[in-house]
């Protein structure tokens, strides 16, 4: 009798511990962006989060409480300010003339690239720049036209003081929201700065007229970004983390071509 009862023992646990072990082994369940239901093991969501883990990029954010009051300014200038304006442009000015106005002002900066190409040691990308600037003046009609890459292929070289600065081992530093521009970085707001001296458009008098002219340029090439801020905030849980997430990735990547 005792043997009986002891083997039944043993069998109990046995049977316990294969229920624990699928227990622990069961899926879970979660939906793509389409909203389809699909499982993964324990083990596939673990080595997920580690690989999410990994990509995460992270920046030093002591100021995080006045970032997000900016943040919000920003915001509410977007909606009540920069949305309008930029909605009424598009209606009133034609689109072949938005994009002649950004080719002008892009062939305008050419300093600012070609400077930062030939402090990073790119010389290849500099003469890519020079060779662009050259073409689009003359045959491009001072810029407005884009020959150098609708006919020549001549990709531009989208450099500035900042990447400088990360490509000679200066770090992000912490992370800023300033007024009217947005997220940056210490490193690239000081690069913001350094690049100020290489736009021409820096050097127009008086400054009222050099302030007007920039913001015509930021408001004309918003006409061609109407609805993607806010089609990136309604995706985020937190659109402030989101977006200093975004910023950073997308800083990186630059640094890195």
């Amino acid at each position: 009798m005792k043997i009986h009862i002891l083997l039944m023992t043993v069998f109990g646990l046995v049977i316990s511990g294969c229920a624990s072990t699928k227990k622990s082994s069961s899926p879970r369940y979660s939906a793509d962006s389409e909203g389809t239901v699909f499982a993964y093991e324990d083990e596939d969501f673990d080595l997920l989060e580690e690989e999410l883990e990994e990509q995460a990029i992270e920046i030093a954010d002591p100021l995080e409480g006045v970032n997000r009051v900016m943040f919000a300014v920003n915001d509410t200038l977007y909606f009540w300010v920069v949305n309008p304006v930029a909605k009424t442009c598009k209606k009133i000015v034609p689109e072949p003339a938005r994009l002649g106005i950004r080719n002008f002002f892009h062939n305008l900066t050419t300093p600012v690239r070609l400077v930062n190409c030939l402090l990073q040691g790119k010389g290849n990308s500099a003469g890519k720049e020079l060779d662009r600037f050259v073409i689009n003046t003359t045959i491009g009609v001072l810029g407005f036209g884009d020959p150098a890459l609708d006919q020549y292929e001549l990709e531009p070289q989208d450099e500035d003081l900042g990447q400088t600065l990360a490509v000679y081992g200066l770090g992000d530093g912490f992370y800023l929201v300033l007024p009217l521009f947005g997220p940056t970085s210490a490193r690239d707001g000081a690069g913001k700065a350094g690049d100020y001296f290489l736009n021409p458009v820096s050097y127009v008098e008086p400054c009222e007229a050099a302030m007007g002219i920039k913001t015509g340029k930021r408001v004309n090439e918003s006409t061609f970004h109407i609805g993607e801020y806010e089609a990136f905030k309604e995706a985020a849980l937190d659109p402030y983390v989101a977006m200093r997430e975004a910023y950073i990735q997308y800083r990186r990547k630059k640094i890195q071509e």
